[in-house]
C-alpha cells in the first residue's frame, strides 16, 4: 500500500518528495491546497529536507463539506519567495491511502538566493578578540569602522516574528522572512564587530500602495566567535517605514504630498524622510541596547518552516520592543505619521504596534572576507530604498504565515479601515484648510 497519504481518525498526511534533475533540494517550501469549485483549501506547508522529502499533516475539517468527503489535492512548490512549480492542473482527484507516490520535479530554483549560500568559511580566521561582556565595550555608530572590516556573515534568512493580535490575552504569531542578502554582521580577524546592515521588507496596501519598513541599527558593539559559531552584540536600532516607488503614482498619495509640497512639510517619500518608531529592550523602556545572541529565540515554538538548520552554518537572535513615534513637533505630520503607521499596522498584522515585540531569528551562512568598497556601496544601497519596490533584487523573502503555515492575509480589514482613515484625514486637515 502507497505510503504517500495516511489517515489517522481525521487528520491526513501526505508525504512526497521534490527534485530537480533527480537530486532532492533541501528547504524548499511546498503548500498542499484542496480544489473546489468556489475557493481552494489552503490545507498545510511542508518543508523539504536534504533528500527533497516532505510532509504536511492537516485535519479533515479544512476541506471537507457536504460535497468534498476526500480532497482533491494539489501543490504549490516555492523557494525562498519564488514559485517554482504549481499542479493545480494536475489535481489528484479524491486523495486517499491509495494514492501513488507523490514526485514533483522543478527545473529551475531561485539561484539568486541559493548561490549566497556556502557551508565552508573562507580562510583567514585568527581570533583571539574573546568573548566580553558587550556592555563593556563602546557603543559604536554603526557606519564609522566599514575601514576595520575583514569578515563578514550573510543572514541570508531573516525570519521576524511577531503577535498580530497583541491586545488579545492569547497570541496570535505571524512568522515572515524579511528579503535576504540585505542584512549582514561585519567584523575583524580577530572577531571584533564593527558593523550590522539590517534587513528590510514591504507591505501594499489598497490606497496607499506600497510601504518599505526596515529595523535601522544606528549603533553596535560586539563579537564573534568562529571556532565556536557564536556571538554577543548589542545594538541600537529604529524602526522606519517610508513609501516605495509604486506609491508615487497614487492619487491619494499624490494628492497629500502636494499640499505637503506647498506648505514646505516633510513627507516620507524615502529612507532619509522616514517615519521613525522609538524600540527599545523587552521589558525595560529605559534601555535602548539590546542583545543579539546565539541560538533562537525561547519565547515561542518556532515553526519548521521558519528554521534552517541543515542549510545555514549558524543562527542568532534578538528582540526588540517597539515604542510611539517619533515626533516631529509639526501637529499636522505627526498625524500624518501616525495614520500610516496605523495603516501599516492593519497591512502588516501590528508588526510595529507601540508595545509589540518584534523577534528577530537570523540565519547566517558561512563567514567571507569583506571588500570594504562593497560593503559601503552595499550599506548606502540599502540606506536610500530596497529600490525595487519593496523587494530584494535577490528575491523577496516569504509572506507572512500563522504557526500552522497559513497565510496571513489582512486584506479584508485594511479595505474596510484604511480608506475611511485616509479621507477624515484630508477632510480633516487638507480641505478644511482649504475651505478657510
Amino acid at each position: 500500500m502507497s505510503t504517500a497519504i495516511t489517515i489517522s481518525g481525521s487528520t491526513y498526511t501526505v508525504s512526497g518528495t521534490v527534485k530537480k534533475n533527480n537530486t532532492g533540494v533541501l528547504d524548499l517550501h511546498v503548500e498542499a491546497y484542496d480544489k473546489d469549485v468556489i475557493k481552494d483549501d489552503f490545507l498545510g506547508l511542508g518543508v523539504t529536507d536534504s533528500s527533497g522529502a516532505f510532509s504536511i499533516s492537516f485535519d479533515a475539517s479544512k476541506f471537507e463539506n457536504f460535497i468534498d468527503r476526500k480532497p482533491d489535492l494539489y501543490f504549490v512548490v516555492i523557494d525562498y519567495g519564488m514559485e517554482l512549480l504549481s499542479t493545480k492542473d494536475q489535481v489528484i482527484k479524491e486523495a486517499s491511502e491509495a494514492t501513488p507516490p507523490i514526485h514533483l520535479e522543478v527545473d529551475q530554483l531561485n539561484e539568486k538566493t541559493r548561490r549566497l549560500i556556502n557551508q565552508t568559511p573562507v580562510e583567514g580566521w585568527v581570533g583571539g578578540f574573546g568573548m566580553p561582556d558587550p556592555s563593556t565595550l563602546p557603543m559604536l555608530k554603526n557606519m564609522d569602522n566599514i575601514c576595520l572590516l575583514e569578515r563578514q556573515q550573510k543572514v541570508v534568512w531573516p525570519e521576524f516574528s511577531w503577535n498580530s493580535v497583541p491586545e488579545e490575552r492569547e497570541p496570535k504569531r505571524c512568522f515572515q522572512m524579511f528579503a535576504p542578502d540585505i542584512s549582514r554582521l561585519g567584523y575583524t580577524n580577530e572577531g571584533r564587530v564593527y558593523s550590522i546592515i539590517c534587513p528590510q521588507q514591504g507591505f501594499a496596501t489598497e490606497h496607499f500602495g506600497s510601504l518599505n519598513v526596515e529595523v535601522t541599527v544606528t549603533g553596535n558593539r560586539g563579537w564573534a566567535d568562529e571556532q565556536n559559531k557564536t556571538i554577543g552584540a548589542e545594538m541600537k536600532v529604529t524602526g522606519k517605514i517610508w513609501f516605495a516607488p509604486s506609491s508615487y503614482d497614487n492619487h491619494l498619495v499624490k494628492l497629500i504630498l502636494a499640499y505637503f509640497k506647498l506648505h514646505r512639510l516633510p513627507f516620507p517619500l524615502t529612507k532619509a524622510n522616514a517615519i521613525e518608531v522609538q524600540t527599545f529592550k523587552p521589558e525595560f523602556p529605559d534601555v535602548e541596547e539590546f542583545p543579539l545572541v546565539s541560538g533562537p529565540s525561547h519565547e515561542f515554538p518556532i515553526p519548521e518552516f521558519a528554521q534552517h538548520k541543515e542549510i545555514s552554518w549558524s543562527m542568532g537572535s534578538l528582540g526588540v520592543q517597539i515604542g510611539a513615534i517619533k515626533k516631529t513637533k509639526v501637529e499636522k505630520v505627526d498625524k500624518f505619521n501616525q495614520l500610516v503607521l496605523d495603516i501599516f499596522n492593519i497591512a502588516s498584522g501590528n508588526m510595529l504596534q507601540e508595545g509589540n515585540i518584534l523577534y528577530w531569528n537570523v540565519w547566517f551562512t558561512a563567514p567571507e572576507k569583506v571588500d570594504q568598497d562593497e560593503w559601503q556601496s552595499h550599506a548606502e544601497f540599502w540606506r536610500d530604498s530596497i529600490q525595487v519596490d519593496h523587494a530584494s533584487p535577490n528575491g523577496q523573502g516569504t509572506i507572512a504565515r500563522y504557526f500552522d503555515g497559513t497565510p496571513f492575509k489582512p486584506l479584508k480589514n485594511l479595505a474596510i479601515e484604511e480608506l475611511p482613515k485616509i479621507l477624515m484625514f484630508i477632510k480633516d486637515h487638507i480641505d478644511s484648510e482649504n475651505e478657510a
